[in-house]
């Protein structure tokens, strides 16, 4: 990844249009985005890059769009993507395949990088290694960041900030007025990447083993290792003492086979998974991807609604260079919302269904006698949902 250095004195220096905090799927994409439109962006992102990142490496037809729409068709093929072509669920020791077609299984490490890398060729400042959080007190045509990097601070400023830092980030913690509400009983993520594994989880398919207590995906990348991504109520990963644990009981439990030293892996851990933010915009002020809000997610939906977000904020934080308005909050909670509501509606019904053992065993009957039907369903969950990309009528 090339870019010219940037030093914090420099960044701080700069005028810029925008700062996007965080350098994820979101934050890179509508960075790019906005620099392809002529906006003079900085990037800022607390690690270095390429980034170690377990959660994510299966993007839906829902995803492959959103990067479509944007001129990026081809970044998940360039990268060695591996086509998804079969969704295989095991709960109380059976299991049903079905077909899911058009997705595409890819590490993070290799994706977050191409898009930066995008963002950077689109003339997107990079500034990594770089803590950052919001100035508390706007004046009327700026928003202010803190940047810490290495022990040195300074003070940027921007026409509008972006908040893309994911779960659990601590950008807004000097913001009055902003929540964050983590859903009761919420289940906690856990996920991480091994070198080899049995060779029943093959490429091409996603494998799902679901248990009382959670749930653990498995995906082949594209480079041969086996990703695992977890959901888990937080009673469950206490008494078995650690995720890997946990991972192995939900395993036995499918009846999916065992992975050796799976309490050994390298496990990173989430915070609560389904939470909502508020509000998601304020002066000069917008949240996107995970930082705004987040569902439990189903077969790459999680990745899609993270793009998706950064896709639809683009013409409100465009809109906002111009001149900003209350209009263009009302705006993005209202879109925010829309877009929540069509990508993760299904997702809550599954995931629900899944904690419940009767209900998910009706489930997975339905998966098994009437495929039809189920088949139908991972379409809805899969299938690309576009909002209005137009701007804002501001008044």
């Amino acid at each position: 990844m090339n870019h010219r250095p940037l030093a914090i004195d420099d960044a701080a220096s700069v005028p810029w249009d925008a700062i996007v905090l965080g350098a994820g799927p979101a934050g890179a994409l509508l960075s790019r985005r906005l620099a392809i439109a002529g906006a003079r962006v900085l990037l800022v992102e607390k690690k270095a890059f390429p980034r170690r990142k377990v959660c994510g490496a299966c993007l839906n037809q829902d995803a492959l769009e959103v990067l479509g729409s944007e001129g990026l068709e081809t970044l998940v093929d360039d990268q060695g993507g591996v086509p998804l072509e079969m969704f295989h669920v095991g709960l109380g020791g059976r299991s049903v395949r079905l077909p899911l077609p058009g997705g595409r299984a890819l590490s993070r490490e290799r994706f977050d990088l191409a898009l930066v890398t995008k963002a950077i060729r689109a003339g997107v400042d990079f500034l990594p290694e770089t803590l950052a959080s919001v100035e508390p007190t706007p004046n009327p045509a700026t928003r202010s960041v803190r940047l810490d990097q290495r022990g040195r601070a300074a003070i940027a400023w921007a026409k509008v900030v972006v908040v893309a830092a994911g779960l659990g980030h601590r950008a807004l913690e000097h913001v009055s007025g902003t929540t964050t509400r983590v859903a009761p009983g919420s289940r906690v993520g856990a996920g991480c990447t091994l070198e080899d594994g049995p060779d029943d989880y093959v490429p091409g398919v996603i494998h799902m083993a679901v248990g009382g207590r959670g749930y653990v995906g498995l995906v082949r990348l594209e480079d041969g290792r086996l990703n695992l991504g977890a959901a888990f109520d937080r009673g469950f990963v206490r008494s078995m003492g650690e995720p890997g644990l946990a991972a192995s009981s939900v395993l036995a439990e499918a009846g999916f086979p065992a992975i050796v030293r799976l309490d050994q892996a390298d496990w990173q851990g989430t915070p609560g998974l389904t939470r909502r933010s508020r509000p998601v915009s304020a002066h000069r002020l917008v949240l996107i991807g995970d930082a705004a809000g987040y569902v439990e997610p189903f077969t790459g939906q999680g990745m899609a609604c993270a793009l998706a977000s950064a896709r639809s904020a683009a013409p409100i934080v465009l809109a906002g260079l111009a001149s900003w308005s209350p209009a263009l909050e009302r705006a993005w909670s209202a879109r925010h919302a829309s877009l929540l509501g069509r990508r993760y509606g299904l997702c809550r019904a599954l995931t629900a269904s899944l904690r419940r053992p009767l209900i998910a065993r009706v489930v997975f009957n339905l998966a098994t006698w009437a495929p039809t039907i189920s088949q139908m369903m991972i379409h809805h969950v899969n299938r690309p949902s576009v909002l209005a990309e137009t701007s804002p009528t501001c008044p």
